[in-house]
Protein backbone atom coordinates (compact mmCIF):
# COMPACT_ATOMS: atom_id res chain seq x y z
CA UNK A 1 0.00 0.00 0.00
CA UNK A 2 1.44 3.35 -1.02
CA UNK A 3 -0.03 5.35 1.86
CA UNK A 4 2.11 4.68 4.94
CA UNK A 5 0.79 7.62 6.93
CA UNK A 6 0.68 6.91 10.63
CA UNK A 7 -2.15 7.82 12.98
CA UNK A 8 -2.52 10.90 15.13
CA UNK A 9 -3.89 10.04 18.60
CA UNK A 10 -6.41 12.66 19.74
CA UNK A 11 -7.85 13.02 23.25
CA UNK A 12 -10.93 15.12 24.00
CA UNK A 13 -12.72 14.27 20.75
CA UNK A 14 -16.16 14.60 22.35
CA UNK A 15 -15.49 18.13 23.63
CA UNK A 16 -16.37 21.28 21.70
CA UNK A 17 -12.91 21.90 20.27
CA UNK A 18 -12.22 18.17 19.92
CA UNK A 19 -15.18 17.48 17.67
CA UNK A 20 -14.13 20.32 15.36
CA UNK A 21 -10.58 18.97 15.25
CA UNK A 22 -11.99 15.55 14.30
CA UNK A 23 -13.84 17.14 11.38
CA UNK A 24 -11.00 19.32 10.13
CA UNK A 25 -8.24 16.74 10.50
CA UNK A 26 -10.29 14.07 8.72
CA UNK A 27 -11.19 16.46 5.89
CA UNK A 28 -7.49 17.33 5.72
CA UNK A 29 -6.66 13.68 5.11
CA UNK A 30 -5.15 12.81 8.50
CA UNK A 31 -5.60 9.30 9.89
CA UNK A 32 -7.06 9.58 13.40
CA UNK A 33 -7.18 7.39 16.48
CA UNK A 34 -9.51 8.79 19.13
CA UNK A 35 -9.42 8.12 22.85
CA UNK A 36 -12.98 8.25 24.18
CA UNK A 37 -14.97 7.07 27.19
CA UNK A 38 -18.29 5.30 27.19
CA UNK A 39 -21.11 7.32 28.69
CA UNK A 40 -23.96 6.04 30.81
CA UNK A 41 -26.04 5.42 27.69
CA UNK A 42 -23.56 5.00 24.83
CA UNK A 43 -20.36 3.16 24.04
CA UNK A 44 -17.31 5.17 23.04
CA UNK A 45 -17.79 3.97 19.44
CA UNK A 46 -21.40 5.21 19.35
CA UNK A 47 -20.45 8.59 20.85
CA UNK A 48 -17.89 9.13 18.11
CA UNK A 49 -20.29 7.87 15.46
CA UNK A 50 -22.84 10.48 16.59
CA UNK A 51 -20.25 13.23 16.10
CA UNK A 52 -19.33 11.93 12.65
CA UNK A 53 -23.00 11.64 11.70
CA UNK A 54 -23.50 15.30 12.69
CA UNK A 55 -20.59 16.43 10.51
CA UNK A 56 -21.67 14.29 7.56
CA UNK A 57 -25.08 15.96 7.65
CA UNK A 58 -23.43 19.40 7.76
CA UNK A 59 -20.84 18.65 5.06
CA UNK A 60 -23.12 16.48 2.91
CA UNK A 61 -20.35 13.94 2.35
CA UNK A 62 -19.20 10.70 3.98
CA UNK A 63 -16.14 10.88 6.24
CA UNK A 64 -13.43 8.33 6.99
CA UNK A 65 -13.89 6.48 10.26
CA UNK A 66 -11.18 6.96 12.88
CA UNK A 67 -10.01 4.13 15.06
CA UNK A 68 -11.76 4.46 18.44
CA UNK A 69 -9.86 3.37 21.55
CA UNK A 70 -11.94 3.20 24.70
CA UNK A 71 -10.08 4.75 27.60
CA UNK A 72 -9.98 7.48 30.24
CA UNK A 73 -7.34 10.16 30.74
CA UNK A 74 -7.79 9.86 34.51
CA UNK A 75 -6.50 6.27 34.50
CA UNK A 76 -2.86 5.12 34.29
CA UNK A 77 -1.82 4.73 30.63
CA UNK A 78 -5.17 6.38 29.81
CA UNK A 79 -6.97 3.17 30.78
CA UNK A 80 -5.70 1.31 27.70
CA UNK A 81 -4.97 -2.41 27.96
CA UNK A 82 -1.77 -3.98 26.69
CA UNK A 83 -3.24 -4.78 23.27
CA UNK A 84 -4.38 -1.19 22.67
CA UNK A 85 -1.08 0.16 23.96
CA UNK A 86 0.72 -2.07 21.46
CA UNK A 87 -1.58 -0.79 18.71
CA UNK A 88 -0.70 2.80 19.63
CA UNK A 89 3.00 1.95 19.64
CA UNK A 90 2.84 0.42 16.17
CA UNK A 91 0.38 2.78 14.48
CA UNK A 92 0.65 6.28 15.98
CA UNK A 93 3.40 8.85 15.57
CA UNK A 94 2.04 11.95 17.35
CA UNK A 95 -0.55 13.03 19.89
CA UNK A 96 -2.94 15.97 20.25
CA UNK A 97 -3.96 16.29 23.90
CA UNK A 98 -7.15 18.33 23.89
CA UNK A 99 -9.02 16.65 26.76
CA UNK A 100 -9.54 18.82 29.83
CA UNK A 101 -11.97 19.58 32.61
CA UNK A 102 -13.59 23.02 32.38
CA UNK A 103 -14.65 22.92 36.04
CA UNK A 104 -13.75 26.40 37.27
CA UNK A 105 -13.92 25.71 41.00
CA UNK A 106 -12.96 22.52 42.85
CA UNK A 107 -16.18 20.66 43.69
CA UNK A 108 -14.97 17.72 45.78
CA UNK A 109 -14.67 15.35 42.80
CA UNK A 110 -11.00 16.11 42.31
CA UNK A 111 -11.72 18.19 39.23
CA UNK A 112 -10.30 20.13 37.50
CA UNK A 113 -6.94 18.91 38.87
CA UNK A 114 -7.66 15.23 38.30
CA UNK A 115 -8.13 15.69 34.55
CA UNK A 116 -5.97 18.69 33.78
CA UNK A 117 -2.87 17.71 35.73
CA UNK A 118 -3.40 14.00 36.43
CA UNK A 119 -4.69 13.34 32.91
CA UNK A 120 -1.65 15.03 31.39
CA UNK A 121 0.61 12.98 33.65
CA UNK A 122 -1.12 9.77 32.50
CA UNK A 123 -0.79 10.80 28.86
CA UNK A 124 2.94 11.35 29.23
CA UNK A 125 3.22 7.94 30.89
CA UNK A 126 1.56 6.31 27.88
CA UNK A 127 3.70 8.26 25.42
CA UNK A 128 6.90 7.29 27.19
CA UNK A 129 5.88 3.62 27.27
CA UNK A 130 4.85 3.48 23.61
CA UNK A 131 7.72 5.53 22.19
CA UNK A 132 5.60 8.47 21.09
CA UNK A 133 7.73 11.62 21.05
CA UNK A 134 5.68 14.31 19.30
CA UNK A 135 3.03 16.13 21.31
CA UNK A 136 0.56 18.90 20.52
CA UNK A 137 -0.71 20.15 23.86
CA UNK A 138 -3.79 22.36 24.30
CA UNK A 139 -3.21 24.72 27.22
CA UNK A 140 -5.01 28.04 27.72
CA UNK A 141 -4.02 31.66 27.29
CA UNK A 142 -5.17 32.13 30.88
CA UNK A 143 -2.20 30.29 32.36
CA UNK A 144 -1.17 33.95 32.71
CA UNK A 145 -3.68 34.21 35.56
CA UNK A 146 -4.24 37.76 36.78
CA UNK A 147 -1.21 39.24 35.09
CA UNK A 148 -1.78 42.48 33.19
CA UNK A 149 -0.22 44.14 30.18
CA UNK A 150 1.22 42.22 27.24
CA UNK A 151 1.66 38.46 27.69
CA UNK A 152 4.32 36.91 25.46
CA UNK A 153 4.08 33.43 23.98
CA UNK A 154 7.30 32.49 25.80
CA UNK A 155 5.90 33.52 29.22
CA UNK A 156 4.67 30.89 31.64
CA UNK A 157 5.36 30.86 35.39
CA UNK A 158 5.78 34.42 36.60
CA UNK A 159 4.46 33.91 40.12
CA UNK A 160 0.98 34.97 39.00
CA UNK A 161 -2.24 34.60 40.98
CA UNK A 162 -5.32 33.01 39.40
CA UNK A 163 -9.02 33.73 39.32
CA UNK A 164 -10.10 30.05 39.47
CA UNK A 165 -8.93 26.45 39.80
CA UNK A 166 -9.22 25.76 36.07
CA UNK A 167 -6.58 28.36 35.22
CA UNK A 168 -4.40 27.34 38.12
CA UNK A 169 -4.54 23.63 37.20
CA UNK A 170 -3.39 24.32 33.64
CA UNK A 171 -0.12 25.98 34.75
CA UNK A 172 1.49 22.90 36.36
CA UNK A 173 0.10 20.76 33.53
CA UNK A 174 1.86 22.89 30.93
CA UNK A 175 5.02 22.87 33.04
CA UNK A 176 4.78 19.08 33.17
CA UNK A 177 4.79 18.64 29.38
CA UNK A 178 7.67 21.10 29.06
CA UNK A 179 9.69 19.02 31.52
CA UNK A 180 9.12 15.77 29.55
CA UNK A 181 12.69 15.28 28.34
CA UNK A 182 11.80 12.29 26.13
CA UNK A 183 9.76 14.44 23.72
CA UNK A 184 11.37 15.29 20.38
CA UNK A 185 8.73 17.91 19.60
CA UNK A 186 6.31 19.83 21.83
CA UNK A 187 3.87 22.32 20.33
CA UNK A 188 1.69 24.27 22.76
CA UNK A 189 -1.61 25.95 21.83
CA UNK A 190 -3.02 28.57 24.18
CA UNK A 191 -6.52 29.55 23.08
CA UNK A 192 -8.35 32.46 24.70
CA UNK A 193 -12.09 32.16 25.50
CA UNK A 194 -13.57 29.70 23.00
CA UNK A 195 -17.15 30.47 21.96
CA UNK A 196 -19.39 28.79 19.39
CA UNK A 197 -19.26 28.53 15.62
CA UNK A 198 -19.06 31.89 13.86
CA UNK A 199 -21.41 30.74 11.08
CA UNK A 200 -23.91 28.36 12.68
CA UNK A 201 -23.68 29.49 16.32
CA UNK A 202 -23.21 25.84 17.34
CA UNK A 203 -21.72 25.02 20.72
CA UNK A 204 -21.78 22.01 23.03
CA UNK A 205 -20.65 23.86 26.17
CA UNK A 206 -22.00 26.99 27.84
CA UNK A 207 -19.15 28.71 29.64
CA UNK A 208 -17.57 32.15 29.28
CA UNK A 209 -19.78 34.69 27.56
CA UNK A 210 -22.67 32.20 27.52
CA UNK A 211 -23.09 32.79 31.25
CA UNK A 212 -24.25 36.33 30.45
CA UNK A 213 -26.19 35.44 27.30
CA UNK A 214 -28.13 32.73 29.12
CA UNK A 215 -28.84 35.08 32.01
CA UNK A 216 -30.25 37.68 29.64
CA UNK A 217 -32.28 35.04 27.80
CA UNK A 218 -33.79 33.93 31.11
CA UNK A 219 -34.60 37.32 32.66
CA UNK A 220 -35.04 39.95 29.93
CA UNK A 221 -38.03 38.39 28.07
CA UNK A 222 -40.01 38.43 31.33
CA UNK A 223 -39.98 42.22 31.49
CA UNK A 224 -42.92 44.32 30.27
CA UNK A 225 -42.93 46.39 27.08
CA UNK A 226 -42.78 50.15 27.45
CA UNK A 227 -44.53 52.82 25.38
CA UNK A 228 -41.59 52.77 22.96
CA UNK A 229 -42.23 49.08 22.20
CA UNK A 230 -39.08 47.94 24.01
CA UNK A 231 -38.80 45.77 27.10
CA UNK A 232 -37.94 47.90 30.09
CA UNK A 233 -34.80 46.50 31.74
CA UNK A 234 -33.29 49.36 33.72
CA UNK A 235 -30.02 48.12 35.19
CA UNK A 236 -26.91 49.80 36.61
CA UNK A 237 -23.80 47.80 35.74
CA UNK A 238 -20.54 48.33 37.62
CA UNK A 239 -18.50 48.41 34.45
CA UNK A 240 -17.30 51.21 32.19
CA UNK A 241 -18.25 49.21 29.08
CA UNK A 242 -14.81 49.26 27.48
CA UNK A 243 -13.52 46.26 29.47
CA UNK A 244 -12.21 43.72 26.96
CA UNK A 245 -12.43 39.94 26.69
CA UNK A 246 -10.46 37.85 24.20
CA UNK A 247 -13.21 35.73 22.64
CA UNK A 248 -12.58 33.45 19.65
CA UNK A 249 -14.82 31.09 17.70
CA UNK A 250 -14.32 27.35 17.80
CA UNK A 251 -14.29 26.95 14.01
CA UNK A 252 -11.34 29.36 13.76
CA UNK A 253 -9.41 27.68 16.58
CA UNK A 254 -9.81 24.30 14.92
CA UNK A 255 -8.89 25.59 11.47
CA UNK A 256 -5.74 27.25 12.82
CA UNK A 257 -4.73 24.26 14.93
CA UNK A 258 -5.28 21.85 12.04
CA UNK A 259 -3.08 24.00 9.82
CA UNK A 260 -0.34 24.15 12.47
CA UNK A 261 -0.56 20.42 13.24
CA UNK A 262 -0.13 19.65 9.55
CA UNK A 263 2.71 22.16 9.09
CA UNK A 264 5.95 20.60 10.41
CA UNK A 265 7.81 23.92 10.35
CA UNK A 266 5.37 25.22 13.01
CA UNK A 267 6.08 22.39 15.44
CA UNK A 268 8.03 23.03 18.62
CA UNK A 269 6.58 26.49 19.20
CA UNK A 270 3.98 28.07 21.50
CA UNK A 271 0.97 29.80 19.98
CA UNK A 272 -1.44 32.27 21.55
CA UNK A 273 -4.78 31.90 19.78
CA UNK A 274 -6.36 35.29 20.46
CA UNK A 275 -8.32 37.84 18.42
CA UNK A 276 -6.83 40.93 16.87
CA UNK A 277 -9.82 42.88 18.21
CA UNK A 278 -11.15 41.79 21.65
CA UNK A 279 -14.83 41.94 22.50
CA UNK A 280 -15.89 44.71 24.88
CA UNK A 281 -18.44 44.38 27.65
CA UNK A 282 -20.57 47.06 25.99
CA UNK A 283 -20.58 45.21 22.66
CA UNK A 284 -21.66 41.97 24.32
CA UNK A 285 -24.43 43.38 26.50
CA UNK A 286 -25.73 45.80 23.87
CA UNK A 287 -25.97 42.91 21.38
CA UNK A 288 -28.03 40.97 23.91
CA UNK A 289 -30.28 43.95 24.61
CA UNK A 290 -30.79 44.45 20.87
CA UNK A 291 -31.67 40.77 20.38
CA UNK A 292 -34.33 40.90 23.10
CA UNK A 293 -35.57 44.37 22.09
CA UNK A 294 -34.83 45.89 25.48
CA UNK A 295 -33.33 49.06 26.88
CA UNK A 296 -32.21 50.60 30.13
CA UNK A 297 -28.58 49.63 30.67
CA UNK A 298 -26.54 52.21 32.61
CA UNK A 299 -22.75 51.95 32.90
CA UNK A 300 -21.71 53.28 36.31
CA UNK A 301 -18.06 52.19 36.38
CA UNK A 302 -16.61 51.75 39.86
CA UNK A 303 -19.56 53.39 41.59
CA UNK A 304 -20.96 51.35 44.49
CA UNK A 305 -24.62 50.36 44.19
CA UNK A 306 -26.57 50.04 47.40
CA UNK A 307 -28.71 46.84 47.21
CA UNK A 308 -31.43 48.79 49.02
CA UNK A 309 -31.82 50.89 45.85
CA UNK A 310 -32.22 47.95 43.43
CA UNK A 311 -35.25 48.10 41.16
CA UNK A 312 -37.13 44.85 40.54
CA UNK A 313 -35.04 43.90 37.49
CA UNK A 314 -31.75 44.74 39.20
CA UNK A 315 -32.78 42.61 42.18
CA UNK A 316 -32.89 39.60 39.87
CA UNK A 317 -29.94 40.17 37.59
CA UNK A 318 -27.23 41.93 39.64
CA UNK A 319 -26.73 39.15 42.24
CA UNK A 320 -26.48 36.61 39.39
CA UNK A 321 -23.96 38.76 37.51
CA UNK A 322 -21.87 39.16 40.67
CA UNK A 323 -21.22 35.41 40.55
CA UNK A 324 -19.04 36.11 37.52
CA UNK A 325 -17.30 39.19 38.90
CA UNK A 326 -13.85 37.75 38.16
CA UNK A 327 -14.69 37.89 34.47
CA UNK A 328 -15.62 41.55 34.48
CA UNK A 329 -12.07 42.82 34.44
CA UNK A 330 -10.12 43.75 31.33
CA UNK A 331 -8.12 40.94 29.73
CA UNK A 332 -4.40 41.29 29.13
CA UNK A 333 -3.08 41.56 25.58
CA UNK A 334 -1.84 38.24 24.24
CA UNK A 335 1.14 38.56 21.92
CA UNK A 336 0.60 36.41 18.80
CA UNK A 337 3.95 36.70 17.01
CA UNK A 338 4.30 32.96 16.36
CA UNK A 339 0.66 32.63 15.34
CA UNK A 340 0.89 35.46 12.81
CA UNK A 341 4.12 34.04 11.37
CA UNK A 342 2.67 30.56 10.78
CA UNK A 343 -1.10 31.08 10.43
CA UNK A 344 -1.54 34.79 9.78
CA UNK A 345 -3.35 34.00 6.53
CA UNK A 346 -6.31 32.56 8.50
CA UNK A 347 -8.23 35.61 9.80
CA UNK A 348 -9.99 35.40 13.15
CA UNK A 349 -13.74 36.12 12.73
CA UNK A 350 -14.86 39.22 14.60
CA UNK A 351 -17.45 38.67 17.34
CA UNK A 352 -20.00 41.05 15.86
CA UNK A 353 -23.55 41.68 16.98
CA UNK A 354 -24.70 39.29 14.26
CA UNK A 355 -22.43 36.53 15.56
CA UNK A 356 -23.62 37.08 19.14
CA UNK A 357 -27.21 36.81 17.94
CA UNK A 358 -26.33 33.45 16.35
CA UNK A 359 -24.97 32.29 19.70
CA UNK A 360 -28.22 33.28 21.43
CA UNK A 361 -30.41 31.71 18.73
CA UNK A 362 -28.53 28.43 18.94
CA UNK A 363 -28.56 28.48 22.74
CA UNK A 364 -32.33 28.93 22.80
CA UNK A 365 -32.84 26.18 20.22
CA UNK A 366 -30.53 23.92 22.23
CA UNK A 367 -32.31 24.86 25.49
CA UNK A 368 -28.88 25.97 26.70
CA UNK A 369 -27.49 22.45 26.62
CA UNK A 370 -30.57 20.61 27.84
CA UNK A 371 -31.89 19.47 24.44
CA UNK A 372 -31.73 15.72 24.04
CA UNK A 373 -29.13 14.78 21.45
CA UNK A 374 -29.91 12.21 18.78
CA UNK A 375 -27.78 9.10 18.69
CA UNK A 376 -26.29 7.90 15.44
CA UNK A 377 -27.86 4.87 13.75
CA UNK A 378 -26.30 1.65 15.05
CA UNK A 379 -24.92 0.42 11.73
CA UNK A 380 -21.63 -1.31 12.47
CA UNK A 381 -21.99 -4.19 10.04
CA UNK A 382 -18.38 -4.09 8.84
CA UNK A 383 -17.17 -3.99 12.43
CA UNK A 384 -19.14 -7.14 13.21
CA UNK A 385 -17.90 -8.98 10.12
CA UNK A 386 -14.26 -8.16 10.79
CA UNK A 387 -14.50 -8.65 14.55
CA UNK A 388 -15.03 -12.35 13.90
CA UNK A 389 -11.47 -12.67 12.62
CA UNK A 390 -9.80 -9.88 14.63
CA UNK A 391 -6.45 -10.43 16.35
CA UNK A 392 -4.32 -8.04 18.38
CA UNK A 393 -1.78 -5.81 16.68
CA UNK A 394 1.29 -7.70 17.94
CA UNK A 395 -0.03 -11.07 16.75
CA UNK A 396 -0.98 -9.66 13.38
CA UNK A 397 2.43 -8.06 12.81
CA UNK A 398 4.33 -11.19 13.72
CA UNK A 399 2.20 -13.85 12.01
CA UNK A 400 0.15 -12.40 9.15
CA UNK A 401 0.94 -11.19 5.65
CA UNK A 402 -1.29 -8.20 4.71
CA UNK A 403 -3.66 -8.84 1.83
CA UNK A 404 -5.86 -5.76 1.57
CA UNK A 405 -6.49 -2.48 3.36
CA UNK A 406 -10.08 -1.32 3.84
CA UNK A 407 -10.90 2.36 4.21
CA UNK A 408 -14.69 2.40 4.15
CA UNK A 409 -16.24 5.84 4.61
CA UNK A 410 -19.58 6.74 6.16
CA UNK A 411 -21.85 4.99 8.69
CA UNK A 412 -20.79 1.43 9.36
CA UNK A 413 -17.36 1.99 7.86
CA UNK A 414 -13.90 1.94 9.33
CA UNK A 415 -10.23 1.29 8.61
CA UNK A 416 -8.75 -2.18 8.77
CA UNK A 417 -6.01 -4.38 7.35
CA UNK A 418 -6.83 -7.98 6.47
CA UNK A 419 -4.03 -10.54 6.29
CA UNK A 420 -3.30 -14.26 6.01
CA UNK A 421 -0.86 -16.48 7.91
CA UNK A 422 1.27 -19.40 6.69
CA UNK A 423 -1.59 -21.88 7.12
CA UNK A 424 -4.06 -19.76 5.17
CA UNK A 425 -6.02 -18.45 8.14
CA UNK A 426 -7.40 -14.91 7.91
CA UNK A 427 -7.13 -12.13 10.46
CA UNK A 428 -8.10 -8.47 10.64
CA UNK A 429 -6.47 -5.62 12.52
CA UNK A 430 -7.44 -2.00 13.00
CA UNK A 431 -5.61 0.60 10.95
CA UNK A 432 -4.01 1.16 7.54
CA UNK A 433 -0.34 1.46 8.37
CA UNK A 434 0.70 -1.88 6.98
CA UNK A 435 2.23 -2.07 3.46
CA UNK A 436 -0.65 -4.00 1.97
CA UNK A 437 -0.52 -4.67 -1.77
CA UNK A 438 -4.10 -3.48 -2.25
CA UNK A 439 -6.33 -0.74 -0.84
CA UNK A 440 -10.08 -0.27 -1.14
CA UNK A 441 -11.30 3.22 -0.27
CA UNK A 442 -14.94 4.11 -0.88
CA UNK A 443 -18.18 5.05 0.86
CA UNK A 444 -20.10 2.25 2.55
CA UNK A 445 -23.12 2.55 0.23
CA UNK A 446 -20.89 2.38 -2.85
CA UNK A 447 -19.02 -0.54 -1.35
CA UNK A 448 -22.22 -2.48 -0.75
CA UNK A 449 -23.48 -1.71 -4.26
CA UNK A 450 -20.19 -2.74 -5.82
CA UNK A 451 -20.09 -6.07 -4.03
CA UNK A 452 -23.74 -6.74 -4.87
CA UNK A 453 -23.24 -5.94 -8.56
CA UNK A 454 -20.06 -7.99 -8.86
CA UNK A 455 -21.63 -10.89 -7.03
CA UNK A 456 -24.72 -10.75 -9.20
CA UNK A 457 -22.70 -10.55 -12.43
CA UNK A 458 -20.54 -13.53 -11.52
CA UNK A 459 -17.34 -11.45 -11.68
CA UNK A 460 -15.94 -13.10 -8.57
CA UNK A 461 -16.52 -16.60 -9.91
CA UNK A 462 -15.02 -15.66 -13.27
CA UNK A 463 -11.81 -14.82 -11.41
CA UNK A 464 -11.98 -17.97 -9.27
CA UNK A 465 -13.17 -15.86 -6.33
CA UNK A 466 -16.02 -17.87 -4.81
CA UNK A 467 -17.83 -15.64 -2.36
CA UNK A 468 -21.07 -15.32 -0.44
CA UNK A 469 -22.81 -12.32 1.06
CA UNK A 470 -23.77 -11.88 4.67
CA UNK A 471 -27.06 -10.53 6.04
CA UNK A 472 -25.90 -6.93 5.47
CA UNK A 473 -25.12 -7.48 1.79
CA UNK A 474 -21.38 -7.51 2.51
CA UNK A 475 -18.82 -10.17 1.85
CA UNK A 476 -18.96 -12.94 4.39
CA UNK A 477 -15.95 -12.74 6.69
CA UNK A 478 -14.70 -16.10 5.40
CA UNK A 479 -14.47 -14.65 1.89
CA UNK A 480 -12.58 -11.45 2.65
CA UNK A 481 -9.50 -12.50 0.60
CA UNK A 482 -11.67 -11.79 -2.42
CA UNK A 483 -11.49 -8.09 -1.52
CA UNK A 484 -7.97 -8.03 -2.94
CA UNK A 485 -9.59 -8.74 -6.29
CA UNK A 486 -11.69 -5.57 -5.97
CA UNK A 487 -8.66 -3.39 -5.38
CA UNK A 488 -6.90 -4.44 -8.61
Amino acid sequence: MANMQKYLLLTGATGLLGRYLVRDLLVGGRHLALLARSSQNETAQRRIESILSFWETELKRPLPRPVVLEGDICQPDLGLGRSDQKWVEQHCDEVVHSAASLTFHADGSGEPWRSNFGGTENLLQLMRGTGLRRLHYVSTAYVCGLREGRIMEADLDCGQAFRNDYEESKLPAEKLVRQADFLDSLTVYRPAVIAGDSVSGYTSTYHGIYLYLRLMALLVPRQPLGLDGKRQTPCRVRLHGDETRNVITVDWVSEVMTHLIMTPSAHGKTFHLAPAQPLTAKELINAGYEFFNSSGIEWVGDQEIDPATYNSFEAEIIPAMNMYENYQRTDPVFDCTNLLAHAGHIPCPAITEEVIHRFIEFGQKDRWGKRRQRSAPADFSMHESLRLIAVDSETFTQNYRPLVGLDILGPGGGQWTVGVNSTGELASNLGLDFPTPSLIRMAMDDFKNLIHDLHKSGAFEASNQHVSLDAHGLLDAACIPSLAFLAK
